[in-house]
């Protein structure tokens, strides 16, 4: 009996000492099952934390922090410019500017061996600038271009591997979803690693350092893409014919239809992005420019031209207006109750104030334009959808974490991290290796929110550039979401590709640009001043 019941106390002190490992493991089969992420974080950490108590191996004071950890994700200011960044791209994908912008593109480069996959990929890195969702670029290309180069005679798999790797580029390409979630953890985790250390004032980083950081590996990855596609092209002819010439039109015409549709994204790109690199704006500030400048781009293009109330003429004078701010700013000291102002900054004052009476001209009249063709509701909800899921999930999330610490995951990862062979390098490649299969299963969203948290403090404690780091787990990312057999960006393709295409056709497809991802890590990682050189020129 005496030995019964010390084999069950050495039993449940054994469950007890791996309950932090058992909590993992169980959030990781919940959610294989189906069950929504957000409720699965919030109900396996409410679930271990009574067996932590239960155990007396948990603390309840370390839920106490949860209301805050609220209030405080919901008021964090770099966490609003998520849903600007999201409405941005809705506005862009609903009001067809990615279609024009698709044709447009592919008449430039279509009369080109390989011209149709390279335009899919300048696309893509276009909406990956100014959406940043991943899926909406992979449905709208899939939809868009892949019957054109089917019917053109493209190879299948090439076609697909093309579509499905250009949408990616929404993962790494400033301004990114993905990357405001990584600038916002990354910072929090550095701050961590360097108060464990004794580092009482921290030195931080920003969003802002991520998209100058991610910027230049970006563009090196679609400099990759058309460097294989062009070598494709030149090898394999048959694999990516040209469009007869004839069917074009006449060069200059399609010179002129590609200035009407590039300026306004490719301004409102370097708007966006070049006020967060220039440290002009914040990226909350940033997006919400984006936001505007896509509805303004939406209205005048729905817009009727006769109406001056509420058509493109009055958005043109917003923009003309936002633009004669932007001048004036950086022209004039502009602010109010100052003891001496001279007569020259009275005047642009004057104008300052005049120009921002008819900025709301213009935004009235887009939504109006919006309403008009049914496409304003769609943009708000699919908004609002997202906007919900990335804080629902950013609150089971900061659960999750307050409880897992709770219970001694912390030690536990620092220790296993630790432990692994090669130091380092072998912590660094680990943690890489687990983030790309879990990138099989889970969104980006997911596990930037829940294991970065857990992984980055030890990571950085070690001495690696946060900045680095934030870049090589978005690329990590980017390459497991294009991965067979459970690769998101192949589903998405899947669901829209004709049926004539295998899912087998797809797989071969990305199979070349998961291996150019790969490289791309690997030159990250022997020469990190891809991504570090820019920012600490920018900012230090």
């Amino acid at each position: 009996m005496d030995f019964a019941i010390a084999e069950t106390g050495f039993c449940l002190c054994w469950i007890a000492g791996w309950l932090d490992i058992l909590m993992v493991l169980t959030l990781c089969a919940l959610l294989l099952a189906g069950y929504p992420v957000a409720l699965t974080l919030a109900g396996t950490a409410l679930i271990f934390a009574v067996l932590g108590l239960t155990f007396g191996v948990f603390d309840i004071s370390f839920l106490k922090p949860f209301p805050q950890r609220i209030f405080g994700s919901v008021t964090n200011t770099t966490l609003i410019a998520v849903p600007m960044f999201v409405l941005m791209g809705v506005i862009l994908e609903k009001s067809k500017i990615a279609e024009e912008l698709l044709d447009a593109m592919a008449k430039l480069f279509g009369s080109l061996r390989g011209g149709l996959g390279i335009s899919v990929t300048v696309v893509g890195a276009l909406l990956a600038a100014s959406t940043g969702i991943v899926g909406a670029t992979v449905v709208t290309m899939g939809l868009l271009s892949l019957p054109t180069m089917l019917r053109r005679g493209y190879d299948p798999a090439f076609a697909s591997g093309s579509i499905a790797a250009a949408g990616t580029l929404g993962q790494i390409i400033p301004p990114s979803i993905v990357l405001i979630l990584l600038g916002d953890v990354i910072s929090n985790a550095f701050q961590k690693a360097q108060l464990e250390q004794g580092v009482f004032a921290p030195e931080t980083v920003s969003v802002g350092d991520l998209f100058a950081g991610a910027l230049f590996p970006g563009l090196m990855l679609v400099g990759m893409y058309l460097a294989w596609q062009i070598l494709v092209a030149i090898t394999r002819p048959n694999m990516a014919p040209a469009i007869p010439a004839a069917e074009m039109g006449s060069r200059r015409q399609v010179w002129i239809d590609a200035l009407k549709v590039l300026p306004p994204p490719l301004i409102l790109i370097i708007a966006v992005l070049g006020s967060i690199l220039a440290g002009i704006a914040t990226p909350t500030e940033a997006a919400s420019v984006g936001a505007i400048g896509a509805l303004l781009i939406a209205g005048a293009r729905l817009a009727p031209k006769g109406s001056w109330l509420a058509g493109a003429p009055a958005i043109y004078v917003t923009t003309v207006a936002l633009f004669g701010l932007f001048i004036l700013n950086g022209l004039f000291d502009l602010r109010l109750g100052r003891e001496s102002v001279s007569s020259v900054e009275s005047i642009a004052i004057i104008a300052a104030f005049l120009l921002f009476a008819l900025t709301p001209w213009g935004v009235v009249a887009s939504l109006f334009q919006l309403r008009r063709e049914a496409t304003l509701n769609p943009i708000l909800e699919q908004t609002a959808r997202v906007t919900t899921m990335v804080f629902t999930i950013l609150i089971g999330a900061a659960l999750f974490s307050l409880v897992f610490r709770g219970l001694g995951g912390d030690d536990t990862v620092e220790r296993a991290l630790a432990a692994t062979p090669g130091g380092v390098v072998g912590a660094v490649v680990t943690v890489m290796l687990v983030m790309f299969i879990l990138g099989f299963f889970l969104d980006f969203i997911e596990i930037t929110l829940v294991v970065v948290p857990l992984v980055g403090p030890p990571l950085l404690a070690m001495g690696l550039d946060p900045i680095w780091l934030g870049v090589m787990m978005a690329i990590n990312l980017q390459t497991s979401f294009l991965t067979p057999p459970f690769g998101f960006a192949l589903f998405y393709l899947r669901g829209v590709a004709p049926p004539e295409i295998a899912t087998a056709q797809i797989y071969r497809g990305a199979i070349p640009f998961i291996f150019i991802q790969l490289a791309a890590l690997g030159i990250l990682a022997y020469f990190p001043e891809i991504a570090t050189w820019l920012p600490g020129v920018l900012y230090k």
